[in-house]
Order: structure tokens, then C-alpha cells, then sequence
């Protein structure tokens, strides 16, 4: 296999993994919206790195350390679920002034460190990269040049579509009233709330 297939290969597992909408979709596109494209492109390259260590660690083969994730995917979600909450909730409480506010917050560090938290605790995401790459190392042993090559792939897979995502909801952002959102705001407060509580209870009821 050509190395510029392997990279394309897996620029499309990054792009896969990070394309459904959920958590963090949800947190790119409500911070896009309340602090602009750079915070969401932030939040969107804190997740894209979560994605890279955890492409890291299957091109590795360390199945002690992802098995050791696997078994920590309950703390890990409820760790999750509880910001989730949090998140939602503050976004609904925020003030129509704060709302129509840009810049500030917790800055463009924060918003790629809490991405990056927020992904690394996402169940969906560990489960999703151990299926991905136990497939492949069934196939093949990866060399360093293609470790790394597939490594860079998943993450400029992941990066495109939040850039993406981020240019696309901030050219909407700026077509829309205040009014208009403060709606949209209000919902993406409303479904990470009604995430976080479902990714708590299933993570409770296993």
C-alpha cells in the first residue's frame, strides 16, 4: 500500500469519527455562535488531538493501555456527562448581553484543552478507535513511516471537518439576527444538557 493511500485511508477515519454530530459537534458549534470561528476551530483542534493519541496508541498496538481505557470508559463518561451538564446549563442560564458577546471566555486555550478532555472521555470515540485499528493491525504490522503517516491522516481528517464545521455555523452565525442566536444558542444549551444527562444514565445502567 502507497502511503498516500495509507494517509488517505486514514484522513477518512478521521473525518468519519469526527463527522456525527454529538458532544463536541454540539460544543463547536455553540461556541462558534457565542465566541467565533477561532474559539470553535480551537475547540475543534483540542478534539482532533484527542483523536491523534488515540490513533497513537492503536498504530502502537498498546492493548494493555487501551484495554486500561476500556475499563475506565464508566468513570471516563461520568467525568463527561458531568461537564456536559454543566455546559448546557450555563449556556441556558447565559444572559442575552453575554449571548451576543464574542471573544473572552476562557480563551482559545481553554476551549482546545476542554475539547480535548471532553474527547478523550467520550466512550463513543475510545470504542470507535479500537474497532478502526484493531481491523487493522489484523491486516498488518505498521512501520514508523506509516505509523506516522496515519497518525497525521486522522488528525488532518479531523481537523478538516471542524474547520469546516466552524466556517460553516460562523457564515451562518453572521447571516442571523441576535435574536435568531440566542435561539440556536438556547438549543445547543438544551442538547448538550439532554446529552450529558443520557450518556450519565447509560454509563449508570451499562
Amino acid at each position: 500500500m502507497s502511503g498516500l493511500t495509507l494517509f488517505g485511508q486514514a484522513l477518512l477515519v478521521g473525518w468519519a469519527i469526527a463527522a456525527p454530530v454529538g458532544p463536541i459537534g454540539l460544543l463547536v458549534i455553540e461556541r462558534t455562535l457565542h465566541r467565533g470561528r477561532a474559539a470553535g476551530l480551537a475547540s475543534g483542534l483540542g478534539a482532533a488531538s484527542a483523536d491523534a493519541l488515540y490513533a497513537t496508541l492503536g498504530v502502537a498496538g498498546l492493548g494493555a493501555l487501551t484495554g486500561w481505557l476500556t475499563r475506565l470508559t464508566l468513570p471516563l463518561a461520568l467525568v463527561g456527562s458531568a461537564f456536559l451538564i454543566w455546559l448546557g446549563a450555563a449556556t441556558l442560564r447565559r444572559v442575552p448581553a453575554e449571548r451576543a458577546a464574542s471573544g473572552g471566555g476562557a480563551g482559545l486555550a481553554g476551549y482546545t484543552a476542554s475539547a480535548f478532555a471532553l474527547t478523550l472521555s467520550n466512550p463513543l470515540t475510545i470504542l470507535s478507535f479500537l474497532a478502526v485499528f484493531a481491523g487493522l493491525a489484523g491486516r498488518q504490522q505498521f512501520g514508523v513511516a506509516a505509523g506516522v503517516l496515519m497518525i497525521a491522516g486522522v488528525f488532518a481528517g479531523s481537523v478538516l471537518w471542524w474547520l469546516m464545521l466552524a466556517g460553516a455555523v460562523g457564515w451562518l452565525g453572521g447571516k442571523l439576527s441576535v435574536c435568531w442566536r440566542c435561539r440556536l444558542d438556547r438549543v445547543c444549551g438544551a442538547l448538550l444538557l439532554g446529552m450529558g444527562l443520557l450518556l450519565g444514565g447509560r454509563a449508570l445502567l451499562g
